[in-house]
């Protein structure tokens, strides 16, 4: 983060106990006065929030554990938030999770928290938290999808699914939005080492999810280049310069063809050995 970037009053993260979560709460510790972070694991969240103070020993961290698979759940926090006095205006709806495999084969209750974390908590928390957003004339959503979310993907077929949704409800809020001085912004990487690869794996895979180290971007610089669109008041960001040639690529080819590559992609079954 440098100074050209705006001063948040308060920065909603959620999925901030690793990861891509965890590097947007150190990237934006110095440019906010308010970061609240959100997970289920509370051990990380309180090492995340330590650290968050000594890089700004002026950063108000407020960090709460919470399951956002769970309606009762999200709505007892938004209840807190309202408690705490504390309004976002930046909500960074970064928490969501894979399953790799062919979908006959995967377990449904892992499909269904899921679908619940991917889409369900991030439009419950964009709805909760876009009003006050209007009502103050400034804000903004960054909503994490993927470059899944413009392919049909053999193995992925649910989370590639989600992840449309969540690029295309971004796209439509935003233009919502215009004219509101809230601006929404949809963060499509590619492959990032963070904890997705294993929490997507299942039981019977030991090794990680197929694709060349080439097109894996570090994820301080998903986080860079996401918060600079949000500067630039950008609707989506593909971070790399592989990645976004990738998009524009696919952007570029018909169905038909799409349909012949990702049949063809390098695929590892629960079979492999």
């Amino acid at each position: 983060m440098t100074e050209s970037y705006p001063l948040y009053r308060s920065a909603l993260i959620t999925g901030a106990s690793a990861g891509l979560g965890e590097e947007f709460a150190l990237q934006l510790a110095e440019n906010c006065h308010q970061i609240i972070l959100v997970a289920r694991r509370s051990d990380k969240l309180h090492e995340l929030a330590s650290e968050l103070r000594k890089r700004n020993p002026n950063l108000d961290v407020l960090h709460f554990a919470v399951d956002l698979t769970n309606q009762q759940e999200r709505e007892d926090f938004i209840t807190l938030l309202v408690e705490h006095g504390a309004q976002p205006d930046l909500l960074v709806n970064n928490a969501g999770m894979g399953d790799y495999g062919e979908f006959v084969q995967a377990e449904w209750p892992k499909l269904e928290q899921m679908l619940k974390l991917n889409i369900n908590a991030l439009t419950h928390l964009t709805h909760a938290l876009l009003p006050k957003m209007i009502e103050s004339g400034s804000g903004a959503i960054l909503n994490v999808s993927s470059l899944a979310s413009i392919l049909p993907i053999p193995d992925f077929a649910v989370y590639a699914a989600t992840k449309a949704y969540v690029t295309s409800f971004t796209e439509a809020i935003r233009m919502e939005l215009k004219g509101t001085g809230v601006n929404a912004l949809a963060l499509c990487p590619g492959p990032v080492h963070t904890e997705f690869g294993s929490v997507a794996m299942r039981d019977d895979q030991q090794n990680k999810i197929p694709g060349k180290e080439f097109f894996y971007t570090p994820k301080e610089q998903v986080v860079a280049e996401a918060l600079d669109g949000l500067v630039k008041d950008r609707a989506r960001v593909y971070p790399g310069w592989k990645i976004g040639l990738a998009a524009a690529a696919i952007s570029l080819l018909p169905v038909v063809a799409i349909r012949l590559i990702m049949g063809t992609r390098p695929r590892k079954l629960p079979t492999d050995v």
